[in-house]
């Protein structure tokens, strides 16, 4: 005996109370039995597995995928039957490796319940004389191997999430190095003190040719009897500017230095009048 291939339905497994007993089985099969029912009426399916039976333990397969959806080690397994009632039922408990409790699995074969049953225990039987044959030495080593397998599912379930931590860290790095569609970077233009565009009077102005390939319009050229002022620029009273020149926050502030003028000038005639008296 190698491993064995069967296929059945599998109801689940649920806790039970004790490693072994004909009616601790009823129970659980009746249990499983009734929730089968209500699943069918939510129009779910009793999933259909693969069983693989060894002298090592019983493994429950995906029948597409091959993935272990269950490992139970033969040395766990303490009761195994067929439903008497029902010829289609086999169950089996075993006690699980991690929370030590006793699940009962339950299982509906139409045609291999009674011979699944008669298989795991042939594994049993030939377990058992492995087992004197080799001093007992053979179960510990199965324990160990069983050990490193389960280990080597949860380095690969770690593996498996890692990779997909890294695709979305990978993913969001791309989209943050990527500017949005039609976004240009544009260097701010350096501005002065007062937020101005700095300018310098002298530099003079290089005509930009038209669109239309004519040549660009002469300079306007002023009269040579306007004075300049020693940057080269025309003079100017902000004080003689129309109220249009300016937005209004700056033309009231013109305004008052205005009539602070006039006040000041008021001021220094008064003066020269009362120093003449």
């Amino acid at each position: 005996m190698s491993v064995l291939f069967f296929f059945s339905q599998f109801l689940g497994n649920t806790e039970v109370e004790a490693p072994k007993g004909t009616e601790v089985v009823k129970d659980a099969v009746r249990k499983l039995k009734f929730q089968r029912h209500i699943k069918k009426s939510e129009g779910q399916k009793t999933p259909k597995v693969e069983l693989q039976i060894s002298i090592y333990g019983v493994k429950i397969l995906d029948p597409k995928t091959k993935d272990v959806q269950h490992n139970c080690q033969l040395h766990r397994i303490s009761f195994c039957a067929d439903d008497k009632t029902d010829k289609r039922i086999f169950t089996f408990i075993c006690k699980d490796s991690e929370s030590n409790k006793h699940l009962c699995y339950v299982f509906d074969s139409e045609k291999c319940a009674e011979e699944i049953t008669l298989t795991i225990g042939q594994a049993f039987d030939l377990a058992y004389k492995k087992f004197l044959e080799s001093g007992g030495k053979d179960v510990e080593t199965r324990k160990q191997i069983g050990t490193l397998q389960k280990r080597i599912q949860e380095l690969e379930t770690e593996n498996s999430e890692l990779k997909k931590q890294l695709q979305e860290l990978e993913e969001q790095l791309m989209i943050a190095h990527v500017p949005p569609a039609g976004s240009i970077s544009m260097k701010p233009q350096s501005t002065d003190v007062f937020d101005m565009v700095p300018f310098s009077p002298v530099t003079p102005l290089v005509p930009t040719p038209a669109s239309n390939g004519c040549p660009p319009p002469p300079p306007t050229t002023l009269p040579p009897d306007i004075r300049k002022d020693l940057f080269g620029a025309e003079p100017f009273d902000p004080f003689t500017c129309g109220a249009a020149d300016f937005p209004p926050d700056i033309q009231s502030k013109l305004d008052e230095m205005q009539r602070q003028r006039w006040f000041v000038l008021f001021a220094l005639c008064l003066s020269v009048f009362f120093m003449h008296v």
